[in-house]
């Protein structure tokens, strides 16, 4: 083209015109590639709003959910784990924690809150994923029984948010333990007569699966979420066959009668309001 031509080559705009875009300002789904502000993104309650993923959240994201007017008391929020078997494997046990608390800003992988939830108080314990895979230790029990003998003091409903890879193999027997201590206190819970709402998010596997996240009075998932006990890749390589499409899926699940419903986040407090209501 004879009308078109450059007079010099490259970008010639000086470096201290040049405006830097700020970081997190702007969130892309993973799935569709929908592009909207962050602040939109949260306003929908962290749920692409063209295809509906749902993106991994941490606890506290979902007691500003649930919780009215973002306003809870935490329970028993210093507490750490210890080291009682002097683990080591590619880290000490110990510098694990302390680098996964300056990393992550959580004490450990289970938040525990006290707040209410369309007007009528309720306890939630909420599981982060980003603490060591969500893995469940003797902390994430004691704080998990902390918050039942919290519901019952109060006499309100006790409701869990799962999201875990299992047993933390860091402490062992000690962690297969709380298997047992949280299902004990759900019994507490029982016989004091108030519900237990168990919410799965993606993911649940592994100890968490088979104790407290699949004994609730109600047991409600998130959509798509992945919930087992082994991966489905362990599945598949223990039984050396092909496995059904979306195994292990919340929609898989719900239609083997493992679950009551699933609703998606969007709708969670609403419905979760409504259910209390009736269990009252």
């Amino acid at each position: 083209m004879s009308w078109f031509k450059r007079k010099s080559k490259g970008i010639t705009t000086q470096n201290q015109e040049k405006k830097e875009i700020p970081e997190g300002l702007w969130y892309q789904c993973p799935e569709c590639k929908h592009v909207v502000t962050s602040e939109q993104h949260a306003e929908h309650d962290w749920v692409c709003e063209a295809c509906e993923y749902h993106e991994k959240i941490g606890s506290l994201q979902y007691f500003s959910i649930f919780f009215d007017d973002h306003e809870w008391t935490e329970v028993a929020e210093n507490m750490k784990s210890a080291d009682p078997l002097t683990f080591t494997d590619t880290k000490n046990y110990k510098d694990r924690i302390k680098a996964t608390i300056a990393k992550t800003g959580l004490k450990d992988a289970l938040r525990v809150g006290f707040g209410k939830i369309e007007h009528e108080n309720a306890v939630i314990a909420c599981m982060d994923f980003a603490f060591i895979g969500g893995s469940m230790g003797s902390v994430v029990g004691e704080k998990f029984a902390l918050g039942v003998d919290k519901a019952i003091e109060a006499h309100c409903p006790f409701i869990c948010i799962s999201k875990s890879g299992g047993a933390r193999m860091m402490e062992a027997g000690f962690s297969l333990m709380q298997m047992a201590k949280t299902s004990a206190k759900l019994t507490q819970l029982a016989e004091a007569g108030l519900p237990y709402i168990s919410i799965l998010t993606d993911p649940t596997t592994g100890g968490v699966t088979a104790s407290y996240a699949m004994l609730g009075d109600l047991n409600i998932a998130e959509p798509k979420a992945l919930i087992g006990f082994a991966g489905p890749r362990v599945v598949k390589e223990t039984i050396k066959k092909d496995l059904p499409a979306g195994f292990q899926s919340s929609e898989f699940v719900l239609e083997h009668g493992f679950l009551d419903y699933i609703v998606k986040r969007t709708e969670m407090k609403k419905k979760l309001a409504l259910t209390l209501s009736h269990l009252k």
